[in-house]
């Protein structure tokens, strides 16, 4: 059915476009396959003003004009739809360039590339070779997560979806429905920003602990998309690199040198301890679990409450 809709859509648009004068809705009728196989006039007006909204809202520009008689026709006139010249400096295309080589999966290397050819056409400056072997910037994103297509389209379609997802401090995963609305890169890892439905709320998720097959749930989003997905400062403050008070650790000699790495203070106990004094934020707490008996949270109180509750969580399976 999608791909009947999409002929149908096709046909219209080439109808409108390859005309000189405004098409009647019964010309229009005539001309296109599907319309005729409409079995009513209402199901045709139906049909017709559906297709007319879904064209104009893929960018087509869409006249009505009315004529003497008083009859309503259609058309789109080409110089209305027809994009300007496109001009590239020197600078602006090496960018470009640089964005079509960071994607390694096959997907989007093909479309980077075929929108590099057709820049070309468009008048992208020879002397520039976004491929080049002697490049001094190779970027890269990698993505290895199963997770990260599927989502890109949900996020490109607004479709919800379902997937198991385990937290850092969960030993089994859980099941969440997420309206998902954009997907981020940060320090390596991808992650996915959107309303948890179970929950009511915004969340973040990383790509690399969703669990299973991403699923897709019904259409349609009960929560409005905000104009800006702050992924990273959303993150940030969760790893903890948002800090506003600190936090008073031992840790093992030898051990944890991410922690020592971001300590402002350091002072050795002996007995194959240290102190440490560290930067303090939310998901801190998540952060010190990761390395086990290694550490022991001195204070504050509620940060080591916090740590205690992760490690029995997990004790517990």
């Amino acid at each position: 059915m999608a791909i009947a809709k999409a002929e149908r859509l096709m046909n219209l648009a080439l109808c409108l476009l390859g005309t000189r004068r405004p098409l009647s809705k019964r010309e229009l009728r005539e001309s296109v396959e599907a319309y005729l196989e409409a079995g009513s006039d209402d199901s045709f007006n139906r049909m017709f003003e559906r297709d007319k909204d879904d064209l104009r809202e893929l960018g087509l520009v869409i006249e009505t004009v009315e004529n003497l008689d008083g009859e309503v026709g259609y058309l789109a006139r080409r110089d209305s739809n027809r994009l300007p010249a496109i001009t590239l400096d020197a600078e602006e295309a090496a960018a470009l360039g640089l964005a079509a080589k960071v994607w390694q999966q096959a997907r989007l290397a093909g479309a980077a590339s075929g929108a590099l050819q057709k820049l070309r056409a468009a008048g992208l400056p020879e002397d520039v070779d976004p491929y080049g072997a002697h490049s001094a910037l190779e970027p890269r994103i990698p993505v290895h997560e199963a997770a990260f297509e599927p989502l890109m389209l949900a996020c490109r379609d607004r479709r919800p979806v379902l997937f198991e997802y385990r937290k850092a401090s969960a030993a089994r995963p859980e099941p969440r429905h997420v309206e998902p609305w954009a997907l981020e890169c940060w320090r390596g890892h991808w992650y996915l920003a959107g309303f948890d439905r179970d929950r009511g709320a915004e969340r973040v998720f990383r790509l690399s602990r969703i669990t299973g097959r991403v699923r897709s749930r019904g259409t349609g989003f009960t929560a409005s998309v905000p104009d800006v997905v702050t992924v990273r400062e959303t993150v940030a403050s969760w790893a903890g690199e948002i800090a506003d008070r600190s936090a008073l650790i031992r840790l093992r000699s030898g051990a944890g040198y991410p922690l020592r790495a971001k300590a402002t203070k350091v002072r050795e106990l002996g007995d194959g301890w240290d102190e440490l004094e560290i930067p303090y934020g939310h998901g801190l707490d998540a952060w010190l679990v990761e390395f086990g008996p290694d550490v022991v949270v001195l204070e504050p109180a509620e940060l080591r409450a916090d740590v205690v509750d992760r490690l029995r969580a997990v004790a517990k399976g």
